[in-house]
């Protein structure tokens, strides 16, 4: 069994669309970041390579590289899902928590849930998706995303063993 931990931060932007989750939600701000801003995958992808000691986002995509200007975060879960898979193990579930002041996640967290899920490869159940507002701390203007994952060892199948 392996823990994760990810966060990240990107502060608003007018004249991006707002990503969270791979899921765009309308907004009139989106997220200043190099690549498409969506912090809740930038989190993910950080929990699943620590939880495998593979390093963080920044080592696989550098934010100096403008080959990733715009990228889609998707391409940053992927990335992390092969290290997890490659290091032996799966996913059993994935916690977050969003900190911001709008817009109201609530509408959206099914949506999102639903997302991340199938980008993971798992079901929604193994999925948490939290909000909370930033109430005084200061932070009115960005998004910020905490994740936990927990991993536990892939089983082999009896065909894989045999060879």
């Amino acid at each position: 069994m392996r823990i994760g931990y990810g966060w990240d931060s990107h502060e608003f932007k007018k004249g991006v669309p707002l990503k969270i989750g791979g899921v765009e939600l309308p907004h009139d701000k989106g997220l200043a970041g190099h690549s498409d801003g969506d912090v809740l995958l930038h989190a993910i992808t950080d929990a699943l390579l620590g939880a495998v000691a593979a390093g963080d986002i920044g080592g696989y995509f550098p934010p100096s590289d403008p080959k990733w200007k715009g990228a889609d975060s998707t391409i940053f879960i992927q990335e992390a899902l092969k290290q997890v898979r490659r290091a032996g193990y799966t996913i059993a579930n994935v916690d977050s928590t969003l900190i911001l002041s709008e817009p109201k996640i609530g509408p959206h967290s099914k949506t999102i849930q639903a997302r991340v899920a199938k980008l993971l490869g798992i079901e929604p159940a193994q999925v948490g998706i939290k909000a909370k507002t930033p109430e005084g701390m200061g932070t009115d203007e960005a998004v910020i995303a905490h994740v936990a994952v927990l991993l536990v060892k892939a089983r082999v199948s009896r065909a894989k063993k045999r060879r």
